[in-house]
């Protein structure tokens, strides 16, 4: 008999601890789902003032891309962008939150200059900084600036360029970094990456300059020609510059603009700007990073900005004012960089950083004397 109550205890004992154990199990499961609930929402909370939570883990490649037919046979940069194609989230190294005042008082910046610029370019950023990219009132309008940067090199030149861009970050607080590679092959990437990051921090900025870091920007009659617009204060459609169409993929595998039919088919190009420069409205940047959220990458960014347009049955329009493939100049005789030929263009591509300091004080001065024209 004691034997029995003896086993029957144990047995109970047993019984009762599992029971506790299935308790505490179910209990701390329903506490990881109520964390993960309340991290969502606190990630939700965040995204209100920061965007630092945007910072995402590297991409990992996608080697299944190895497949394509004849992918053996690319250059090395047309593999590379083959593999990462898929990839559209990259931590973040440099933000700029506030830049707009937050996105609740973006509207008050009118135009916003977003400049593609690599690291080691510091002497051109310097210059724009001191010249047409100076953050000031313009007509009466505030005009802002940021660059936009991946990461070069390796190792320890790397650490050192990175190191660069925080030094200048804590000095002007105008760049937005990504650790992604920033080549030519990636320039549509980093429109994308930006795009997404208006997008939550200045979404009611008017109008938007978008172009390279070795252009001469009239910027002052950029906000003349926009606050010109009838009907159109950036919550219309805008996108304009040097106008390219009738044009499609170039073949020739020596060429810079390299794009094999792995990449794009079709053998045209939906007509587009020049990526040196072009003006688009605030409504206009939206569509196109809505647009871009089901298009395949491709290499060519302003190729990509069409192909976006055209799926939203937007068109690119063309100005006289912006020439991204150089400024003629009537005679030989006469010199290219004098100053009367630039006071009334809206952009040039391109100069040097001394040629685009002397310029911008040349056109500004004001005992400058052009004549008619």
């Amino acid at each position: 008999m004691r034997r029995h109550k003896t086993r029957n205890i144990i047995v109970a004992a047993v019984l009762g601890l599992l029971i506790l154990h299935l308790y505490k199990f179910s209990s701390d499961d329903k506490i990881v789902h109520l964390n993960v609930k309340e991290i969502h929402n606190q990630r939700l909370q965040l995204t209100k003032e920061s965007s630092s939570v945007y910072s995402w883990s590297n991409c990992q490649r996608n080697n299944s891309a190895a497949n394509i037919t004849g992918f053996g046979s690319l250059p090395q940069n047309i593999r590379d962008f083959l593999y990462f194609q898929h990839c559209r989230h990259f931590p973040m190294l440099l933000d700029l939150p506030g830049k707009c005042g937050g996105a609740n008082k973006s509207g008050e910046v009118f135009l916003l200059l977003v400049i593609k610029s690599s690291p080691n370019n510091y002497d051109r950023r310097e210059v724009l900084r001191k010249t047409w990219a100076e953050e000031r009132l313009s007509n009466g309008v505030w005009i802002r600036r940021i660059f936009i940067s991946g990461t070069t090199e390796a190792g320890f030149e790397k650490e050192r360029l990175n190191k660069l861009l925080q030094v200048e970050q804590q000095e002007y607080n105008d760049i937005l970094q990504w650790d992604f590679s920033d080549t030519f092959y990636n320039l549509t990437l980093k429109q994308v990456l930006f795009l997404e990051w208006m997008e939550r921090n200045c979404p009611n900025a008017h109008f938007l300059f978008n172009g390279d870091d070795d252009v001469f920007a009239h910027t002052d009659n950029m906000v003349v020609f926009l606050q010109s617009l009838h009907d159109n204060n950036g919550s219309r459609h805008l996108f304009t510059g040097h106008l390219i169409q009738n044009v499609g993929p170039i073949r020739a595998v020596e060429s810079k603009y390299y794009i094999p039919e792995q990449v794009h088919k079709s053998e045209s190009y939906p007509p587009y700007c020049g990526g040196g420069g072009f003006l688009l409205s605030g409504y206009t940047a939206k569509v196109i990073h809505q647009m871009s959220k089901s298009i395949s990458f491709l290499p060519i960014d302003d190729v990509y900005m069409g192909m976006c347009l055209a799926k939203a049955g937007l068109r690119p329009v063309s100005h006289m004012g912006v020439k991204t493939a150089g400024l003629h100049v009537p005679s030989d005789k006469l010199d290219p960089y004098h100053p009367c030929f630039y006071k009334e263009i809206l952009l040039v591509h391109r100069f040097l950083p001394a040629q685009m300091y002397l310029m911008w004080n040349r056109i500004k001065d004001s005992n400058l004397s052009c004549g008619p024209t």
